[in-house]
């Protein structure tokens, strides 16, 4: 599998804000998958079946950690969108030239 890159200097002017709204969004979609499976890692670590365990109820609890983890990655509590936006930021959004006068 080959990767190409864009470089800066031949992306269009709209393309930078555009690019960076993707990335913003991909972050965020990042931390909320991560999140998920450390919530769901953190469920399946119980020591003890409930009496009400059943798979229904692994179900609905399966999809309230989805939400639950949907709900942090959009409030920003964890930093690990913003981790990742401040990594990749750079070579997303081209910087603006600098004027000299």
């Amino acid at each position: 599998m080959q990767v190409t890159t864009t470089p800066a200097a031949t992306a269009p002017s709209g393309a930078g804000a555009a690019n960076k709204a993707a990335l913003e969004k991909a972050a965020q979609q990042f931390e909320a998958i991560f999140l998920r499976q450390m919530i769901g890692a953190m469920r399946s670590a119980s020591l003890a079946e409930g009496i009400s365990d059943s798979s229904a109820t692994e179900q609905f609890q399966s999809m309230a950690d989805s939400r639950t983890a949907d709900a942090l990655a959009g409030s920003n509590s964890m930093g690990i969108a913003q981790l990742l936006i401040r990594q990749f930021g750079e070579r997303v959004a081209p910087a603006a030239p600098a004027t000299g006068e």
